[in-house]
């Protein structure tokens, strides 16, 4: 189930990627920056050469290559842009160039008649989208480097056995239906995907040992999880101790009561 919810989140951004191009709007919408503000009016960044190129040859490379994937046709237009001859890619540079000059006024315009607050708030948004792109960047990084998937838990297990059986819903509802039933479960019902759930975890640890000697090995040590100290195990010594120590505290307590009370 993982692999289809992935698969279809690529694809799903690979459409979405498109159509924002071909819509014209540079990098979408201005008004997912902040709510509350009259970002309508918030210039768009320009196209780079290379997009202005895909925009406005992609009708035509998708009309001579109709069986192709939106994948395939992507690369293709990308093996193209780069054996365009120089002269020809001067053309979309020079275009990019004109359009970050006015970009870079009217972005200067807009930014003056904003408020403090709106302003901050902008910042506050494009520091949340930094931190999105880093996250995904080290995601991707992870992956190439073969860190072990997380295990799984014992809904999980449940949910990638019972999803094909919820035909004829949508996705959420499925997952609704199957959280239902999840929750409709006995114990000893639940126990066999418990214990998968604790097997998984083995696996995982022993993968993570093996993966992290590895990133050792290969200077990386900043993807190693941190070892946090585990508490000592308290003796028969020091409970004795913790115990008297609470009831001579409680006697100093009920005395200055005492004492309050008298007085």
């Amino acid at each position: 189930m993982a692999a289809a919810v992935a698969l279809l989140g690529r694809a799903a951004g690979l459409v979405t990627g498109v159509r924002r191009l071909l819509g014209g709007s540079g990098v979408g919408s201005a008004k997912s920056l902040c709510r509350g503000i009259s970002s309508d009016e918030r210039p768009k960044r320009p196209l780079t050469a290379y997009f202005r190129f895909l925009k406005e040859n992609f009708s035509d490379f998708r009309q001579k290559n109709p069986e192709m994937s939106s994948v395939d046709l992507m690369k293709k237009i990308a093996g193209a842009w780069k054996v365009l001859p120089v002269s020809q890619k001067h053309v979309y540079v020079e275009a990019t160039k004109t359009d970050w000059q006015r970009y870079e006024k009217q972005l200067a315009t807009y930014k003056a008649q904003l408020t403090p607050a709106q302003a901050e708030a902008l910042r506050e948004e494009k520091r949340r989208q930094q931190a999105r792109r880093r996250l995904s960047k080290t995601r991707k990084e992870l992956a190439v480097l073969g860190k072990p998937k997380r295990p799984r838990t014992a809904f999980n297990i449940f949910v990638a056995e019972h999803f094909r059986e919820s035909e004829g819903i949508s996705p959420v509802g499925k997952l609704k239906q199957l959280f239902d039933g999840w929750q409709k479960l006995s114990n000893s019902q639940k126990q066999p995907y418990l214990q998968l759930a604790e097997d998984d975890k083995v696996r995982y640890e022993n993968e993570m040992t093996l993966w992290e000697t590895k990133m050792i090995e290969l200077g990386r040590e900043d993807l190693i999880r941190s070892k946090k100290k585990k508490p000592k195990k308290k003796t028969v010594e020091t409970v004795k101790q913790a115990e008297t120590a609470k009831a001579s505290s409680r006697e100093d307590k009920a005395q200055l009561q005492l004492e309050k009370s008298e007085e």
